[in-house]
């Protein structure tokens, strides 16, 4: 960890931990990359105060450089790192993989770019990948960066009218995409989505007759700090899509260092996020950060499940598997099946063990801990969005005391507050709108082509802060818990609940595997509590159970946190990232068919599945 001294810093205060912030830190990080040229005037120069003009970050002014040289050629021919694995793949069936070292994948990427550049690509072009977990992902998306042009990943689940709207948005020029894969034992037939069309000479072409007699040498195009790296849509509270843009110089530095850090990286790591790159855990902590640490990484394509519920262990052994960062959603899947399958795996080179998508409630937390880690691996429990690039807030492994589901403390350069409705910043233990006070290198820049919606979405509601639009609680000790988004915020009788809250209540019930709660008008109370509850193999559900979960959460929050309805739910209905669509399950409650678009559901026929097992509501 470095140290710096400045007579102009900042100090965010910790329990026995004061981290001194300043530009110095993050250009001491600089020095380890290369730059074309060097940057000029202030490192951050920034403006988050709508009042004040147009909101802007700026980082690095002047300096110039290539995200692809830094995270291949540099670690090639500067580090010796050619003969080094840069990813073991694994396919969706065992026995499917391979390996490619740092060396090969420099020369598939400069073979990759020089085709683009045939077809006309240039830097500024906007690019759209539409691809399973394969090697090739990576490889188009660092080709991309490679020559300039701007990537835009959809993730390979998603149906072709998003896929069509992301394209439309972005002005994408061309699209790069798969035949198909198997998701488990279900064929997605991706070309099919993408244009319906099987195949086209006019305009299809095929990636491995382009590359013949492609050069495996391409010179990198020099890019501004500030240039476009990539744009990455995330879903918005209106039902239109944002295209969260992030830029070059910036978001590499606080990616690796992130990364370095928070999983406390050696060389001789073996890393794996289970993430899809579709997103910006797979962006961030599959391609980006990793690659420019020069690390080893695990990337699979297949599901947590399949073959059976040991596959993940499976590969933890197979490639001894070092550091390991997957999300809620998987680990509280697999507790579903006990410690079983994962006690058939030794695990015994796993060192630190991470979580990622949502906040983690305390019972899936100890079983991480206790029957994965064996008690012995520290979780880093990360809090971040697409918007920030990296985390934000986060443990930092052996070197922060733990707590059960708490994101715990600020990275380094991020200054948190908590805000009340009027925009007071609150002190000590409180509970409010989280907020940060000023920009860090890996922040987004701006929606891409609508500026307006990005001010209004995150700078209006609280002049002079970035507005996370989580709803966030801190402790005596100054730990920081996120109590989910702000519009999953209940307003009972007058008193604000937070639906996490409630949820790990009812999943802290050893009959309860997953837990999701939305509000339902109610006449009298403003808004009743409907919760949804998916129970633990071979468990029945009944009115006894019911009865238990009642005074399980009356007992853990509060009368006023007692259920008014709870519904048994074989299936949730969740994105394919694994994120629970809570929009629909309002209007189950609310027994409302119009459900608007849920093309990005897994799977759609759990919907029916639960109207027909809805509660019956008296009001």
């Amino acid at each position: 960890m470095r140290h710096c001294s400045s007579a102009n810093t900042i100090a965010v205060m910790c329990p026995s931990l004061t981290i001194l912030y300043s530009a110095e830190f993050w250009g001491d990080i600089a020095k380890d990359f290369f730059w074309k040229t060097k940057h000029t005037g202030q490192f951050l120069d920034y403006n988050f105060d709508v009042t004040k003009g147009e909101i802007f970050v700026k980082c690095m002014g002047g300096a110039s450089t290539n995200i692809c040289y830094n995270l291949l050629d540099r670690n090639v021919h500067e580090k010796k790192l050619g003969d080094k694995v840069a990813f073991y793949w694994l396919g969706n069936e065992p026995g499917d993989e391979m390996m490619v070292t740092y060396r090969e994948l420099l020369q598939r990427v400069c073979q990759f770019a020089n085709v683009l550049k045939s077809q006309g690509v240039k830097k500024g072009d906007c690019v759209s990948i539409y691809m399973p977990m394969v090697v090739e992902l990576v490889i188009a998306m660092l080709a991309c960066a490679r020559i300039g042009a701007i990537h835009s990943i959809v993730f390979a689940g998603f149906s072709a009218e998003s896929l069509c709207e992301r394209i439309l948005d972005s002005q994408c020029s061309l699209l790069i995409t798969a035949d198909g894969f198997y998701r488990g034992d279900k064929l997605i037939n991706l070309k099919l989505l993408a244009d319906e069309v099987p195949w086209n000479p006019d305009v299809d072409l095929c990636w491995h007759t382009l590359l013949l007699g492609a050069s495996d040498e391409c010179e990198p195009e020099w890019c501004e700090s500030e240039d476009p790296l990539f744009i990455l849509y995330t879903s918005g509270s209106t039902g239109k899509p944002k295209g969260v843009l992030h830029t070059v110089s910036g978001y590499m530095l606080y990616t690796a260092t992130t990364f370095k850090l928070v999983f406390d990286y050696q060389p001789e790591d073996i890393y794996w996020c289970t993430a899809d790159i579709g997103w910006i855990t797979g962006h961030s902590y599959i391609t980006y950060g990793p690659l420019a640490n020069g690390a080893t990484s695990v990337l699979f394509e297949g599901l947590p499940t399949y073959p059976d519920v040991s596959r993940m262990w499976e590969i933890v052994d197979k490639y001894h598997v070092t550091k390991f960062y997957t999300a809620p959603t998987a680990i509280r899947l697999l507790m579903k099946y006990g410690s079983e399958p994962v006690q058939k795996y030794k695990r015994e080179s796993l060192k630190v063990l991470g979580t990622v998508g949502e906040p983690i409630n305390p019972e899936a937390w100890l079983w991480y801990y206790n029957v994965v880690g064996e008690k012995r691996c520290p979780i880093v429990d990360t809090f971040w969005q697409t918007e920030t690039g990296g985390h934000v807030l986060t443990p930092l492994p052996a070197a922060t005391p733990m707590k059960p589901g708490s994101a715990t403390f600020p990275f380094f350069g991020v200054v948190p507050a908590i805000l009340n409705e009027s925009g007071e910043e609150l002190e000590g233990p409180s509970e409010g709108y989280l907020v940060f006070k000023q920009p860090w290198p890996g922040v987004m820049r701006t929606v891409y082509g609508n500026y307006q919606r990005f001010e209004t979405t995150y700078f209006k509601k609280f002049p002079g802060y970035y507005v996370t639009g989580d709803g966030c609680r801190r402790d005596k000790d100054g730990y920081y818990w996120i109590t989910g988004r702000i519009d999953d915020m209940l307003n009972v009788s007058g008193h604000l609940l937070s639906t996490a809250e409630v949820e790990s209540a009812l999943v802290e019930h050893e009959s309860v595997a997953e837990a999701a709660v939305v509000g339902r008008p109610h006449p009298v109370k403003g808004e009743s509590l409907y919760c949804f509850v998916t129970l633990s193999e071979g468990v029945m559900y009944n009115h006894t159970l019911e009865a238990q979960l009642k005074k399980q959460v009356r007992e853990k929050i509060g009368a006023i946190a007692t259920p008014d309805y709870i519904q048994n739910a074989p299936g949730l209905p969740k994105t394919r990232s694994g994120k629970i669509m809570r929009r629909v399950l309002r209007k189950i409650a609310c027994n409302e068919r119009d459900l608007g678009d849920i093309s990005t559901l897994a799977d759609a026929s759990v919907v029916e599945q639960l109207f027909q097992n809805r509660c019956t509501t008296a009001v």
